[in-house]
């Protein structure tokens, strides 16, 4: 890209936001997603969340699977414009068993948004996914959700995430009442109370009417002891919090709190609003030539996911690549880093959950799908001018492995045609026994979930039907050194020995005890829970 365009390329970057959306399940996330599209004018009626027939199906839900079980399942990108801003919506899966995809759905994110329930307050799956994004310094924005049913006071929620995530915590905008009581949110930037009005709204956008705080009228529009208690807990606020400070926020240290109900609409473009004004652009992101901005004047990018068999129809396989630097053009020939090929970047599309278009540009932060008939892996750079590669992807420590099995031989190809597009895309870690006589992949997840949505799609995409053989192991770790430095341990007690799909030496332990007693017995032996995926290495054919 010649270096006049530079103005052009700066003013794409201003006004482009990416972001994910990080919760434990049921605390409302494809409701949110669903109504942060509606406010965007992306869908005119937010879609149901749960399977009823009669009920249009969430946008973000597309898989079979999803939409028979009313689940999140794999993580779709959903892009749209909002005053003057274009978004990219990485919706990532909210089950538990889904978190090695919203991993690497994170890697391409410059924010995430954490969704909390009201009632609930911080949740197992939250606080894994919390680490996820601390270990990128992700700047945070939390939305306390479910205002409109009964939950725990706003001050001991803030309390809760300050004290077991470390963050500091701003409230943007705080809560009048909750439950069945629940009669708004005050908004401290702008001293304005804005109303909720109880009806039937939550498909269609809902009405704000918003107060000055002070105005004599609020004494009729709210319960007085409400009223009395919001002027007293913020001035608690003011004496006890913290300043806000975007530069904390950006680092991701500081968490700014937004309250609302994502189910009746209320406070969602309000956060909406305040969050496009205070969230990160795209910024710079490591290679092997150091930090990279945005504005670098060459199209950069890469794969964080692979998904196969969007279009049932086609039977295709689409690449999501996050744009990184320069500007991205139809038809354009780029160098791939791990093969050293050049590749021609034909038919891209512009991604909004199953449904696609075509697209000629895209800029950096934005997310585009390109056809891969087997020429991408996840963690892949694609570069033009100066030869250079983005960090790795992570793969995280599965806890579930078992055998899957073909019982039936004359299968064989297609058994080997799924094995190998699942892995590609990541819907399950794909491991091999090291014994030369044991030829059955195995499948590694991080809960049992997994092992239902492969076999599911085995027999559903593929026409195989497949058996799991489980394996009693719960621990793995990836040995720093790779074969070599396993070699000079010598034998390992209470441990199998197998190899991940880039064929580094991968152990397996039954629980975490054996895991203490063999590093104790070994102290020379370095294992690692985290191994980069990408970045240089070539998957294996199985």
């Amino acid at each position: 890209m010649s270096r006049e365009l530079l103005p052009e390329l700066e003013q794409a970057v201003n006004i482009r936001r990416n972001f994910a959306i990080i919760s434990h399940p049921d605390a409302g996330k494809t409701t949110l997603t669903e109504k942060l599209l509606l406010y965007g004018g992306a869908i005119h009626e937010a879609g149901a969340v749960k399977s009823r027939r009669d009920q249009r199906k969430a946008t973000s839900d597309w898989m079979a699977m999803e939409q028979q079980r009313g689940i999140s399942i794999t993580s779709t990108v959903l892009q749209f414009e909002y005053d003057g801003y274009q978004i990219n919506l990485l919706d990532t899966p909210g089950h538990q068993d889904f978190s090695e995809d919203t991993y690497r759905t994170l890697a391409a994110a410059d924010n995430a948004v954490m969704l909390i329930d009201a009632a609930k307050g911080l949740e197992p799956q939250t606080r894994k996914l919390f680490e996820v994004c601390k270990m990128r310094s992700l700047p945070i924005f939390t939305f306390i959700n479910k205002l409109d049913r009964p939950g725990r006071e706003p001050l001991e929620l803030l309390d809760e995430i300050e004290q077991e995530l470390g963050l500091k915590t701003y409230a943007m905008n705080y809560p009048i009442g909750m439950g069945d009581r629940f009669q708004g949110v005050y908004d401290r930037a702008g001293q304005q109370i804005h109303l909720f009005e109880r009806r039937s709204h939550g498909s269609k956008t809902a009405l704000d009417t918003t107060i000055k705080l002070g105005d004599p009228r609020l004494e009729d529009l709210l319960d007085q002891d409400l009223y009395y208690q919001l002027k007293e807990e913020l001035e608690i606020l003011d004496e006890i919090a913290h300043d806000f400070d975007l530069a904390q926020v950006h680092a991701g240290k500081m968490t700014p709190i937004y309250f609302g109900s994502a189910m009746t609409n209320f406070g969602v473009e309000l956060f909406l609003k305040s969050f496009l004004q205070h969230a990160l652009k795209p910024e710079s992101r490591h290679s092997s030539l150091g930090d990279i901005p945005p504005t670098y004047p060459d199209f950069t990018g890469f794969v964080f996911k692979l998904q196969a068999n969007m279009d049932p129809k086609h039977r295709d396989r689409v690449a999501f690549i996050r744009v990184c630097t320069g500007k991205f053009e139809k038809d354009m020939t780029v160098s791939h880093a791990r093969t050293g090929k050049t590749v021609r970047l034909s038919r891209p599309q512009k991604l909004f959950a199953q449904g696609r278009e075509s697209l000629e540009e895209a800029y950096p932060g934005d997310v585009i799908g390109l056809n891969n008939p087997g020429v991408f892996a996840i963690g892949d750079t694609i570069y033009n001018g100066q030869a250079l590669e983005y960090e790795g992807i992570p793969c995280f420590s599965p806890e579930m492995f078992a055998y899957l099995k073909n019982p039936n031989p004359s299968k064989f190809k297609q058994f080997h045609k799924g094995i190998t597009q699942l892995r590609e895309e990541g819907a399950v870690q794909i491991m091999y026994s090291t014994d030369d006589f044991r030829r059955d992949p195995i499948l590694a997840a991080v809960g049992q979930l997994q092992f239902e949505v492969v076999q599911f799609r085995m027999l559903n995409e593929y026409g195989v039907e497949t058996q799991l053989e489980p394996l009693s192991y719960s621990v793995a770790r990836w040995v720093e050194g790779g074969w070599e430095a396993l070699e000079k341990v010598g034998r390992l007690f209470n441990t199998i020995t197998v190899k991940d799909s880039w064929n580094r030496p991968v152990l397996l332990f039954r629980n975490e005890w054996n895991l203490h007693q063999v590093l104790a017995d070994h102290p020379k032996l370095i294992l690692n829970s985290i191994a980069p995926v990408g970045s240089g290495l070539q998957p294996l054919e199985g």
